[in-house]
């Protein structure tokens, strides 16, 4: 059997410079399908069982985050289902793929892929509990569906915690911590699900770029829209995905939201907050800080010693999804960053950071989202 490589399936990006042999297969990472992004990679090999590959990708240097190559192990899988890590070097222009694969078919790819079909499986399972409902927000630009689920009744009293993720496409970790988090929710027997049901309801975007994510995207949609600089002025040619989202906010109101992200430099798992802005008030600065505190306590993978730092304020500012709806909204707004890489706090060899850890990151945020309505329920009372 010949060497082949393909990626024209969900999510699947990669362009083939030279394929005529194992220890010579040279590639490119594709670009964002109408931005020019590089970084995403996700790639099927066949007819090499047994032979040591060499993959170079020869314009890894050229990605819109070089420094995410540095210490960096990609990510290989026979099923799609097991993802392990494999040796990566990168020398500052070219990175370097060496695995000898077990089988005759073996994905390679950026980060442990979400596929689509797996994000409507989330939405139909969910929707099975009696405490979500499923609405329909409106279509992406390629005519996706673009989904809610609003999960406990809501009442009088109750907060509004809403978690969106995938903004980024490529950032999949996003929807594996949703994914962990909506289990935990929607388990009877779970007591942070039970009690925050009783004091808040949850409006949960898994997906906010399905075609991004669809297309292979790290981080536009289909119109080449960074969704995460839209929220200022989003519109239903542009940016469909935060128009929605956005107008379904100011319909239910916010009291807390988390927007999930994947970062490729920083090997950490950390918050980023909206400090920056000027109305930030001394009350949202304490809110912040005992989320930080509480999440600390509910899981030892997050931390806030390695992050972003203070940031000033700048125009871009309000464009970005978590400081434009504390501004919006008055509210604790955080941007939930997960690694690409391993987990520096508690390392993994084998696999890395992933996303059975993501999804075990989601189930923990109950606790530390438990105890921060209560908190702004308190103070107001």
């Amino acid at each position: 059997m010949s060497i082949k490589i393909s990626s024209q399936f969900d999510a699947g990006a990669i362009e083939i410079v030279n394929a005529t042999s194992a220890n010579a297969i040279d590639l490119n990472i594709r670009k964002d399908s109408h931005a020019d992004i590089i970084q995403w990679f996700y790639f099927r090999l066949q007819g090499a069982e047994g032979q040591a590959c060499t993959m170079r990708l020869l314009n890894a240097g050229q990605a819109a985050y070089p420094a995410g190559w540095e210490d960096y192990q990609a990510m290989a899988s026979y099923d799609r289902i097991n993802w392990f890590r494999v040796p990566t070097t990168f020398d500052g222009q070219v990175m370097t793929i060496e695995h000898t694969p077990g089988m005759d078919s073996v994905y390679y790819a950026y980060f442990e892929p979400y596929s689509f079909e797996r994000h409507l499986e989330l939405l139909d399972r969910a929707q099975m509990s009696e405490n979500v409902r499923m609405l329909d927000l409106g279509s992406t630009v390629d005519g996706r569906d673009l989904n809610m689920l609003v999960i406990g009744e809501p009442a009088e009293g109750k907060k509004k915690v809403w978690v969106i993720a995938r903004q980024h496409p490529g950032e999949t970790m996003a929807e594996w911590f949703v994914e962990g988090m909506l289990d935990a929710l929607l388990d009877p027997a779970h007591p942070f699900a039970r009690q925050l049901l009783n004091e808040a309801v949850f409006y949960v975007v898994p997906n906010m770029n399905p075609d991004g994510s669809v297309r292979g995207n790290l981080r536009t949609n289909a119109a080449g829209a960074n969704l995460n600089r839209e929220w200022l002025n989003p519109t239903m040619e542009r940016s469909p995905e935060v128009f929605l989202v956005r107008q379904k906010m100011h319909e239910t109101g916010v009291d807390l939201c988390l927007d999930v992200h994947g970062d490729e430099g920083l090997p950490y798992v950390f918050v980023a907050g909206s400090e920056s802005l000027p109305t930030f008030t001394p009350e949202q600065d304490a809110a912040q800080k005992r989320f930080i505190a509480d999440f600390k306590i509910a899981s030892p993978d997050f931390q806030d010693v390695h992050g972003y730092g203070e940031s000033p304020y700048t125009d871009e500012t309000l464009t970005m999804g978590s400081p434009h709806i504390t501004h919006a909204f008055g509210c604790l707004s955080l941007t939930l960053e997960l690694p690409f890489k391993d987990n520096a706090n508690d390392p993994d060899p084998q696999v890395g950071w992933d996303g059975a850890r993501s999804a075990r990151l989601g189930a923990a945020v109950l606790q530390p989202v438990l105890q921060s309505i209560r908190t702004r329920r308190d103070a107001l009372n």
